[in-house]
């Protein structure tokens, strides 16, 4: 696990009811808690790692022809990503990470795998653009599968559909499932990161994982996010609220809240 236990529980009241597996009744575990931990902070690594390939999949004129707005992405690609091998299709680039000599990071995320991005639309009302993944990798998760992703630039918005596998690698945990989620800039620009409003669900070894996400604020070089809030259910129906609260520059606290108002608290600082 890549965080910092501080373990701080709310109410220590029990009752002698019946515990019935899965049911919301049943007070928050401590082991429970930091299970959830682990599974959104592998989920908030890999949405991380999508959302920085797909920022740096959006800068060609709008309004182009699709082609040619492919092959502007790609000149730009190889300015930020020397690293990378780029190879233009129709209007798809195929984009191989550490082919070439020099630097593979963008956005704090540092890229190593493989990506394709197709632009199927570039209107000045909207822009559409496809991506596939390939054992894309910042070291910390890996990533395979797909997105659509859709800019409105009138709402300054993008509404992101995706199907993927994740891997976080030091622990191994895997997830297989989707999303649809809409993104903005935050306040202080795309460069510092995401606000994200929207779901998430996964399946992993033990079950399934369902994630509605709400206000959430996400730095690009932050392994959770800063502000906002989770509500997780788990493989056993129990449903959690999961708050963020920053710290200082390294440190978020994470508040996981269960049935009864039990609570914990992990302070998750940057691996």
């Amino acid at each position: 696990m890549r965080y910092a236990k501080t373990a701080v529980f709310v109410s220590l009241i029990l009752t002698a009811c019946p515990r019935n597996r899965g049911s919301n009744d049943e007070p928050l575990t401590q082991q429970e808690a930091e299970l959830a931990l682990e599974e959104a902070s592998a989920a908030s690594e890999a949405e991380a790692l999508m959302s920085a390939n797909v920022e740096i999949s959006t800068n060609f004129t709008i309004g182009n022809a699709v082609r040619d707005a492919a092959d502007e992405l790609g000149r730009f690609i190889q300015t930020q990503l020397p690293c990378a091998e780029v190879t233009l299709e129709d209007s798809t680039l195929m984009v191989e990470y550490g082919v070439n000599a020099g630097p593979c990071e963008y956005r704090g995320q540092k890229f190593s795998g493989s990506s394709s991005v197709t632009v199927e639309r570039n209107s000045e009302e909207r822009v559409i653009v496809h991506h596939e993944w390939n054992d894309l990798s910042n070291g910390n998760v890996k990533l395979n599968g797909s997105a659509d992703v859709t800019w409105d630039f009138a709402a300054k918005e993008r509404h992101v559909v995706h199907h993927s596998e994740w891997t976080d690698i030091p622990s191994g945990r895997v997830g297989v499932g989707e999303g649809d989620r809409v993104q903005r800039a935050l306040s202080g620009g795309i460069a510092e990161g995401i606000g994200v409003e929207g779901s998430r669900s996964w399946k992993g070894a033990g079950g399934t994982w369902d994630l509605a996400i709400e206000g959430v604020e996400m730095r690009w070089a932050d392994p959770v996010p800063q502000s906002g809030r989770y509500t997780l259910v788990t493989p056993d129906d129990k449903t959690l609220s999961l708050s963020f609260e920053r710290v200082d520059a390294d440190t978020i606290t994470v508040t996981i809240t269960g049935s009864r108002k039990r609570s914990f608290s992990f302070d998750v600082s940057k691996p």
